[in-house]
């Protein structure tokens, strides 16, 4: 093979190999057109989408034990027994205490799309609703699934043979053990590489399995920023004035729902992990996710 055929054909595989990516991630394309329609595309802009990808960057940590759900594929984590450092200062709806759990699982990423039109298909879940303009778009097959109500969340969850997570459970998974770290990739302050959130400029979801430079300790992702996520437990601000040592459940009743994880429009302080949420059960929301737990085998 000459050089012109040689390069020629290397050109031809970047071409091919870039077109395919295009095609696989038309959101970052359909937001750069419809950012450009509106007169707010940036070269700025554009680079804080793409930085989610986190190219040529090597990932700091990947599961080291983890399976596939054989209902939907989610990849769950295994998350080991043991104390960890829940909250953060000495008052407050985030009171600073010692929390034991027994090992568990949980999802790698937040439940797409994908997964819920498969519940839903086989009639173990019922639609989002109608404000949900993502949910049947292949564009966006890999986001997170939105207009969730908790309801729905965990209706979801039990068809896939797990459950909700504990708000204990969701931190300890989001942060680690005991160094009580802001965000789960440590304490370095949000960035664009990092997570979804507002100043990334997107102010949207974006596929769930983005970011993966801003994975907590046990390499689960997206667990600052993108969507929020539906936690078992009831609300109450002063729970954990009161909350037991070992694998804490919540409140035996209440009127709102604790959510976890902030969103793509909070700001920095607001994607801290220990950062609580509520919210009525029964609302579902354009940036309301969610994603499994399981317990381990004994």
């Amino acid at each position: 093979m000459n050089s012109r055929k040689f390069y020629g054909f290397i050109a031809l595989v970047v071409l091919t190999i870039t077109s395919i990516l295009i095609i696989l991630n038309l959101d970052i394309v359909l937001r750069a057109f419809h950012s450009y329609q509106s007169g707010s595309l940036t070269m700025e802009k554009f680079r804080l989408d793409l930085a989610a990808f986190d190219l040529g960057q090597s990932i700091p940590a990947i599961p080291a034990n983890s399976k596939s759900s054989p209902l939907d594929g989610m990849i769950q984590v295994f998350v080991p027994a043991g104390e960890f450092i829940m909250g953060r200062g000495p008052e407050g709806a985030s009171l600073r205490h010692v929390v034991y759990l027994d090992a568990y699982w949980m999802d790698r990423v937040e439940v797409t799309n994908t997964m819920y039109k498969l519940c839903v298909t086989t009639k173990g879940c019922s639609s989002p609703v109608d404000d949900n303009i993502y949910y049947e778009q292949w564009t966006y097959r890999n986001h997170p699934v939105t207009y969730i109500t908790w309801f729905q969340a965990n209706e979801y969850c039990q068809w896939a043979g797990r459950r909700l997570p504990t708000e204990a459970e969701w931190e300890k998974a989001a942060r680690g053990g005991t160094d009580e770290r802001l965000y789960p990739w440590g304490s370095l302050q949000p960035n664009a590489r990092l997570a979804n959130f507002d100043e990334t400029m997107i102010h949207e979801a974006v596929s769930a399995f983005r970011y993966p430079l801003g994975a907590s300790p046990y390499g689960i992702l997206n667990m600052s920023g993108n969507v929020r996520e539906w936690i078992a437990d009831w609300y109450d601000p002063n729970y954990y004035s009161v909350s037991p040592y070992a694998n804490p459940k919540g409140p035996d009743s209440g009127t709102e729902r604790s959510l976890r994880s902030g969103s793509y429009n909070e700001d920095r302080r607001e994607v801290a992990i220990y950062r609580r949420y509520r919210h009525a059960p029964e609302s579902a929301g354009l940036s309301r996710g969610f994603r499994c737990a399981q317990d381990a085998e004994r």
